[in-house]
């Protein structure tokens, strides 16, 4: 899958890139906690990345990777201000 955008409210949260719709929507469910952190009550919801999203994706990868992880071990990051 390309690099998806979970939102919270319709604000990203974070920048994921899951192998198909089943690992994000088990993301999505196990992760519930990390991403309601600030709002309990919020709405989860999804989109691709945009170009902003997969740039800040693609820089997280190239630090995973530089330390000598593989591409398909890194999963995603955190999108805050």
């Amino acid at each position: 899958m390309m690099p998806t955008t979970i939102l919270i409210d319709d604000a990203p949260r974070c920048v994921v890139r899951p192998t198909d719709t089943k690992d994000l929507n088990r993301f999505i469910r196990n992760g519930k906690t990390f991403l309601l952190a600030e709002k309990p009550e919020g709405k989860i919801t999804h989109r691709l990345a945009n170009d902003i999203e997969i740039g800040k994706w693609r820089s997280g990868l190239a630090l995973h990777k530089a330390w000598g992880g593989a591409e398909e071990e890194f999963f995603g990051l955190p999108l805050t201000d």
